[in-house]
């Protein structure tokens, strides 16, 4: 009779615990300097992986797709939804490849998050409506130096904010009916790499106009609250008592300028969509190559050395996170590590992901990696290799949950030694110990991530740790201050992290 009692209770308070979260959207959770997405009331770790930009057209692609990716163990889809797609005409819209895409994705278990290409992609703007694209009186244009229209739509232009605003509304209204209770929809990128490629700003006749009007006192007061948090690159140009453009911003003012009018436009969009429907939602950044000057990469998007533009225009955005193909990997997921601001990486080159993600995991405390087309790889048949890729989110799943719980008590660790680097070895420290890690170039078999090395470490109790990676040796000591006894200099154990099953 007790035990038909206890069982009960425990049945009751399962089915209460379920219908207290079923109501609860998916949202960031910031804690310790790290911020982890909740998901029916629990940490969730994206196992993520981001598809090429013409891979959900059409709705016969999420039947071969979503099946593969899932056999991979990838259990979010970063899916583009474009705005031509939706709104062909001028306030009709369909969602009928979307909720295909979601019904399927339901049958397997896996996640979606939308990737809205409205008014800019790439800083273009090609997936704009044919209606919106052909009529450039309603929908000016950004203009070069020499007058002539781009092929970008003006971010003053009231008409494209308010149209892009609408139909975004709508998608997430949609969203809302078809999905709110299953919540297979987690979030939501705004726009895509925004940025004006050109001479540094738009040079249209309205734009000219506002670049020599007074700068906006919101910003102006935002960035001299903020002044100790701003990055070196802002802060030295930054000159509050000027009045217009160049005055307070000098040099910078051409960036500072389009990341403040792209940040209002993406502000207006997000503000409408999180009405209909507040799931998180976050704006992209396409980072510059080495020597490349803004106008030359997209100048005024989210980059991180003007992020605090960013923040203090469009507080409706949750998060900022980087597009990574740059050899600098952690360069540059290091510049997104700023108070509030939790770090997911929704793309990353393919060919260096599987060894990045472990850094991202660990050392940064990501909750989400996504290498960009993760469509061209396939799960293994009969005797084939596993992708690189499926073998670490293989690996990573089987650790999601000790790996989630050790990110929110900072007792994570990662590190990428490059072939390439000067400093093939590093070390880290963790629960009273070093770890560190040299590159093994001297194996005769082709490791797992080529000549390249990487390493997570999770700590799980006192001395006791699970490290995953592949391509290096690892020796760990007990650190110098340490007060359990041995000095760091002595070499408790040594072992190889084994290239064949990524453990």
């Amino acid at each position: 009779m007790k035990v038909e009692l206890r069982a009960t209770l425990l049945a009751c308070l399962l089915i209460v615990t379920q219908t207290l979260h079923a109501g609860e959207l998916p949202h960031l959770q910031m804690k310790d300097g790290s911020g982890q997405l909740i998901v029916n009331g629990r940490p969730f770790l994206i196992l993520g992986g981001e598809l090429g930009n013409s891979s959900a057209g059409t709705a016969a692609q999420a039947d071969v797709l979503i099946p593969n990716l899932a056999r991979m163990h990838v259990n979010t889809i970063l899916m583009p939804v474009a705005w031509e797609q939706i709104e062909p005409k001028e306030d009709s819209f369909d969602f009928s490849i979307l909720d295909h895409w979601i019904e399927i994705a339901r049958q397997h278990n896996v996640h979606l998050v939308i990737l809205w290409f409205g008014s800019w992609k790439n800083a273009f703007s090609n997936y704009a409506p044919s209606w919106v694209k052909s009529d450039v009186r309603r929908f000016p244009r950004a203009q070069g130096a020499d007058g002539a229209p781009l092929q970008i739509l003006s971010t003053l232009s009231s008409e494209a904010r308010r149209c892009d605003s609408r139909a975004f509304a709508s998608l997430m209204r949609h969203v809302r009916e078809k999905d709110s209770e299953q919540q297979t929809v987690l979030m939501i990128q705004v726009e895509n790499e925004v940025g004006y490629l050109g001479w540094g700003r738009d040079r249209s006749a309205e734009a000219n106009r506002q670049f020599r009007a007074p700068v906006p006192e919101t910003l102006v007061r935002s960035l001299q609250a903020k002044r100790l948090q701003l990055s070196p690159v802002l802060s030295s140009h930054f000159h509050e008592h000027g009045r217009t453009w160049k005055e307070v911003f000098g040099d910078a003012a051409n960036e500072v300028f389009m990341a403040w009018n792209y940040a209002t436009y993406i502000e207006a969009v997000a503000h409408a969509g999180k009405r209909e429907y507040a799931l998180p939602m976050y704006v992209n950044a396409q980072l510059p190559a080495p020597l490349e000057k803004a106008g030359e990469y997209p100048s005024g998007g989210p980059h991180p050395y003007y992020l605090e533009v960013y923040r203090a225009a469009a507080p409706s955005v949750d998060f900022y996170s980087p597009d990574i193909y740059w050899p600098n990997f952690e360069y540059w997921v290091q510049r997104y590590e700023i108070p509030g601001n939790p770090i997911f990486i929704p793309e990353a080159r393919m060919e260096s992901a599987p060894y990045n993600a472990y850094y991202a995991y660990g050392e940064t405390r990501a909750f989400g990696f996504s290498p960009f087309g993760i469509d061209s790889l396939r799960a293994p048949q009969n005797d084939q290799s596993e992708p690189a890729m499926m073998q670490v989110y293989d690996l990573l799943d089987s650790l999601a949950d000790l790996l989630l719980s050790a990110q929110a008590s900072d007792s994570t660790r990662g590190l990428v030694p490059h072939s390439a680097s000067p400093r093939p070895t590093q070390i880290v420290a963790l629960g009273g110990y070093l770890f560190e890690a040299t590159l093994s170039r001297s194996w005769p078999v082709k490791t797992l991530l080529a000549d390249d090395g990487a390493m997570l470490i999770i700590e799980t109790g006192a001395e006791e740790f699970y490290i995953a990676g592949s391509g290096l040796t690892v020796s760990f000591a007990r650190t110098p201050m340490s007060t359990r006894g041995s000095p760091a200099s002595r070499v408790l154990s040594k072992s190889r992290v084994m290239p064949d099953n990524g453990q």
